[in-house]
């Protein structure tokens, strides 16, 4: 199946650019600013919230980092200025990362400190391995000056329960998803089950230690157990939220919502929609699968 979900990734970068547009539409809430603050409204019209994330993380220089910077400080603007129920999603990288780590830093400040002018949240992202450390370094050195900010934590990396158990002391606010870059055996667990297996054990760590989690997850096993940990260890309804991604396992996000639980939904929008769609694509193979399954049963819906 790997095999054939690589050719169809291969198959697909070949499709025109509007065909991919036209499958990705539904994850992806357009390309501008305007678009993103609709679907937001739409989210939020149904008691649902989001976390707004301006695409485009492959900066090449300072000048196209600090611009990434200005279009997040611009969602900052508009969440405060329509009253969405919204954060901001930030990808280190994009931030200048790995231009110069220092510059990343001050630039991710500037941004949590206007949410915190505006009572906001920024979550910053988690990317490849090879970012992990600079990224927890740069948050525990953020979150030092500012509380409202947040991490993620990727439950497929081995190092991710001793990670937790180092910033669990610091009080962090997780994001908590499997992980969907392509990482080594050496670091990584591959097998489905074992992931799951060690988010459960990293979720429940985090409630120990009364940390609050973003249960990012589309598998109901993982929804399930969590319910089921949630209501035998007591937690209380502010120390947790449900996420999910854009136009994915909307009938979950549903019943999640009616069930009373928080939830929210990570709401990606900008001009490089198409990067991202075929990034995303390499990185998990399988989406390909779901595309094309879309066009062949497209006549029949």
């Amino acid at each position: 199946m790997n095999i054939l979900n690589q050719l169809i990734v291969s198959i697909v970068q070949m499709m025109p650019k509007n065909i991919v547009g036209f499958f990705s539409k539904k994850y992806i809430a357009g390309e501008s600013l305007d678009d993103g603050i609709k679907v937001v409204k739409q989210l939020n019209s149904k008691g649902i919230y989001a976390t707004m994330d301006v695409l485009g993380e492959a900066v090449k220089n300072k000048e196209e980092s600090i611009d990434a910077k200005n279009k997040a400080m611009e969602v900052l603007d508009a969440i405060e200025k329509h009253k969405l129920m919204s954060t901001l999603s930030i990808k280190p990288t994009q931030m200048g990362l790995l231009i110069d780590e220092e510059f990343a830093y001050q630039q991710i400040l500037e941004l949590v400190r206007r949410a915190r002018e505006i009572n906001n949240f920024v979550r910053i992202d988690m990317e490849d391995s090879s970012t992990t450390d600079m990224t927890i370094n740069l948050y525990k050195r953020i979150y030092q000056q500012y509380k409202n900010v947040g991490v993620v934590i990727q439950a497929y990396l081995k190092r991710s329960f001793d990670d937790v158990v180092v910033l669990n002391k610091l009080g962090t606010n997780y994001r908590l998803c499997k992980g969907i870059y392509v990482e080594p055996a050496s670091i990584a667990i591959k097998d489905r089950q074992a992931i799951r297996e060690n988010y459960l054990k990293i979720l429940k760590q985090m409630f120990i230690d009364g940390n609050y989690v973003g249960i990012a997850t589309h598998d109901k096993y993982l929804i399930d157990k969590a319910y089921k940990m949630i209501r035998e260890m007591n937690i209380p309804r502010d120390k947790f939220e449900f996420q999910m991604l854009l136009g994915v396992r909307e009938d979950l996000r549903d019943k999640i919502n009616s069930d009373g639980n928080k939830i929210r939904i990570y709401v990606p929008f900008g001009k490089d929609w198409y990067a991202y769609s075929v990034r995303r694509l390499k990185e998990n193979p399988s989406i390909a699968g779901h595309i094309v399954k879309s066009f062949l049963t497209l006549g029949k819906r």
